[in-house]
């Protein structure tokens, strides 16, 4: 019978999570399958790809063809160019040692990748989220500076209006004095006025006096 090795959905709504197997060809995609060889979970990133390389070499030797998606997966997973060596081990060309060896190196080789990409992606995770707080913060500092002139205007108003209530008293009270002075002055030559015959009277008296001497 016919065998593929190809992904079978499960995981939540929105949140698809796949297992590798090898099924037979007719199956439903989400049906029975003949060994489960492996998970991919698309969530994570980098994505989540476990696999039983042997398991997947010996199903690729027995003639399991892979679907496009298994092919990329089991490429990330080694497992095609393990496969492709004990090729070469069957023909002669390679020992198992050699060939061992060179798959253990090209497992090395991808893990320092897959380190890298995860550092890489820390560093921008982390540069995201200091210019995230740094663009907050100058928000924070903006609402601050323009609260403050807000209240520097209002309190340059404030000032403003009472300067202007002081200068119109000061106004209204010099109105009020150059008001009364021309009454103070005529009051107080009334008063000469009244005063002058009063002050003429005794001498007067004086002159009569003077013949009866």
């Amino acid at each position: 019978m016919p065998v593929k090795i190809r992904l079978q959905r499960h995981g939540k709504k929105g949140k698809p999570f796949y297992w590798v197997v090898a099924a037979d060809a007719r199956a439903k995609r989400d049906g029975r399958y003949l060994e489960k060889i492996g998970t991919y979970n698309p969530n994570t990133n980098p994505a989540t790809v476990n696999l039983d390389v042997d398991a997947a070499v010996k199903w690729l030797e027995n003639g399991a063809q892979p679907t496009d998606t298994a092919r990329t997966l089991l490429s990330y997973r080694g497992a095609l160019l393990k496969h492709h060596l004990q090729g070469g081990v069957r023909k002669g060309a390679l020992t198992q040692e050699d060939a061992d060896a060179k798959f253990e190196a090209w497992l090395e080789q991808k893990d320092v990748l897959i380190q890298a990409k995860v550092d890489g992606l820390s560093k921008e995770d982390a540069k995201a989220k200091a210019n995230a707080f740094a663009a907050e913060k100058a928000v924070n500092e903006k609402r601050v500076s323009d609260a403050k002139a807000l209240v520097d205007e209002a309190a340059a108003e404030e000032a403003a209006a009472a300067a202007a209530v002081e200068a119109a008293a000061a106004a209204e009270k010099e109105a009020a004095a150059a008001a009364e002075a021309p009454a103070v002055e005529e009051a107080k030559e009334e008063v000469a006025e009244e005063a002058a015959p009063a002050e003429e009277a005794p001498a007067a008296d004086a002159t009569e006096e003077t013949p009866e001497a």
